[in-house]
């Protein structure tokens, strides 16, 4: 999908948070010099065609008692778009990327309770047909804040 300059730029800005107040998208669209309507449609598209996979608060899990997970697959080049459509099914899946490696697909997996990451994970395993999955729970929590500038220049 092409992004339009203001495409970048409220990804930009929603990527970090969004405005807290009752009226969230009206100040976006006050920002951004547009409509409320306009913004709306764009998150719309966005999300629709993938660009943007979740839009939402996020809170300190651990403090929230659920238990999370890194994940690495072996998954085979022919497969990767189909595997990554089981993994992304699953509403504590917050990061699913590929790397240049032998085990080139991971994912990042929370959950209330490690037998529930367990079991998400048996899930994986079974819809995906992928039999090398680790799973490697964080020992120590680093977190790390990544935003992207998308505006151009």
């Amino acid at each position: 999908m092409e992004l339009d300059n203001l495409d970048r730029e409220l990804i930009s800005i929603v990527q970090s948070g969004l405005p807290v107040s009752g009226e969230p998208y009206r100040e976006l669209a006050e920002a951004l010099k547009t409509t409320e309507e306009d913004i709306l449609a764009r998150i719309g598209k966005l999300v629709e065609r993938g660009t943007i996979r979740r839009l939402g608060a996020i809170f300190d899990s651990r403090r929230l008692g659920y238990t999370g997970t890194l994940c690495a697959l072996k998954v085979p080049p022919e497969r990767i778009k189909a595997v990554a459509e089981i993994i992304n099914r699953y509403p504590g899946v917050t990061h699913n990327y590929l790397r240049n490696h032998d085990y080139n697909m991971w994912f990042t997996l929370l959950a209330p309770e490690k037998g529930e990451v367990d079991r998400i994970i048996g899930e994986i395993r079974r819809l995906a047909g992928i039999d090398e999955i680790i799973s490697l729970p964080a020992e120590r929590l680093f977190k790390i804040r990544v935003n992207f500038d998308l505006t151009e220049g």
